[in-house]
């Protein structure tokens, strides 16, 4: 039978005045630092004389029984009767940084068990051990069950140090989080131009791809030049010819297999004109000429270019000085043949009359028209417009004239045959 009675007042009562040193090593192997709580400047001296005290002397390992019961709010003369679990608990908030260092222990305190006896059977802490004899050639047993406080040491650390890449890696975290991202490169490529980073080139072509100027009056011009492989975007106002205008963008020319298998099939048909229709075109093509004769304007760099009445027409064929498209066989056999351009336009419109002159050499001046920027366009974007050089304009012309002798010019809104032309009545 064993019999269990708790002694009021605690028999170790007196501990309350004892005092326990703590010893807390930490180290943070990312930054390979380490450290400890009893801190450079604690002597033998000092810690001989030192307790802990949250005003006084916050950072002595030192502490008294009582002080630290009483920190976390418990009274020890009432906790020493059941006893409890006490939660000393070392926090380390690191700054390694050379100019804002600190890394100094925190202490905090709280209890752990529950205390109130309607809420569990054996409140507090009590732990049972036995004592073994033999009395009078009999073994006998003594049963105890010990009352006491136990102090639990939690040790929580966290270093931080300032780092360039870790700052540049949040910025951009955040920024994404946010949607931000896209707004900042944009900004970046289209204000910041540096040689080694964003070119004028890279920011003029990532700009017309990226934003589209919303004009209703005035369409992107597409222009290619017989010089170049790419394609410019030139886009108004227009303070100058469009030969004199930087692109803002460039892409290349998008030709599809149907479209390139149709000019080179008529290109390698053999010409089946007669000699009277050849001549009576070369002696008419001759005439017009003679009429338009005059010295080319400044912004040509091919010799055959004409002045033109606006500054959207006002175009070569050329970048540089060289030989004038217009005087290629391509150019005669693909934009100027007249069974070429029939055979063209028999093929889009197979009941359509050619013989009403009038009206045939409106049409073929239109296909003419057609076939060029087919032919050095591909596929233009909708919305945009084909302009053909003057030069080439002149030559068609002059080969299929308009019989009042009048010509609307560059008109984007108004488009035959093909989506994006240069067409006049």
């Amino acid at each position: 039978m064993s019999f269990f009675f708790l002694p009021r007042p605690a028999i170790l009562g007196a501990a309350e005045n004892f005092t326990v040193l703590i010893k807390n090593n930490i180290g943070f192997p990312n930054f390979n630092y380490t450290n400890r709580n009893i801190l450079p400047h604690m002597n033998d001296t000092y810690l001989r004389g030192c307790v802990f005290n949250r005003t006084t002397d916050p950072y002595c390992p030192i502490f008294r029984l009582g002080d630290i019961v009483q920190e976390a709010r418990e009274n020890f003369t009432e906790m020493a009767v059941e006893g409890g679990v006490i939660a000393i608990q070392i926090n380390w908030e690191c700054n390694l940084d050379r100019l804002f260092h600190k890394c100094v222990p925190e202490y905090s305190f709280r209890r752990l068990d529950e205390k109130n006896s309607n809420k569990t059977i054996f409140p507090g802490l009590n732990f049972r051990f036995a004592r073994n004899y033999k009395q009078n050639g009999v073994e006998e047993r003594t049963l105890f069950k010990a009352y006491g406080i136990r102090f639990d040491v939690m040790v929580f650390g966290k270093a931080g140090k300032f780092s360039a890449v870790q700052l540049i890696i949040y910025i951009g975290s955040t920024l994404s989080y946010y949607a931000l991202t896209t707004v900042l490169l944009d900004w970046f490529i289209t204000t910041y131009v540096h040689p080694s980073c964003c070119s004028k080139e890279v920011k003029s072509n990532y700009t017309g791809k990226k934003y589209e100027s919303v004009d209703l009056k005035q369409s992107p011009l597409y222009v290619s030049f017989v010089d170049e492989d790419h394609i410019a975007v030139v886009k108004g106002p227009f303070r100058k010819s469009l030969q004199e205008m930087k692109p803002a963008a460039v892409q290349m020319r998008r030709l599809h297999d149907e479209s390139m298998r149709e000019c080179l099939s008529l290109l390698q048909r053999p010409p089946s004109r007669s000699k009277d229709m050849e001549m009576r075109e070369v002696r008419q093509t001759g005439e017009n000429s003679k009429e338009h004769e005059t010295n080319p304007p400044l912004w040509c760099r091919c010799g055959q270019c004409h002045p033109m009445p606006s500054l959207q027409e006002q175009l070569c064929c050329r970048r540089s000085a060289g030989h004038c498209i217009s005087t290629s066989a391509t150019f005669s056999r693909l934009v100027l043949d007249r069974q070429t351009l029939e055979s063209v336009l028999l093929y889009r419109g197979p009941l359509l009359d050619l013989s009403q002159a009038h009206t045939s050499t409106k049409w073929l001046r239109h296909c003419a028209y057609s076939q060029y920027t087919q032919w050095r366009f591909g596929d233009v974007e909708p919305g945009s417009c084909a302009v053909i050089p003057s030069c080439s304009v002149w030559k068609i012309r002059e080969r299929y004239p308009s019989v009042e002798g009048q010509y609307t010019g560059l008109c984007c809104e108004k488009r035959v045959l093909i989506k994006h032309d240069q067409g006049d009545k």
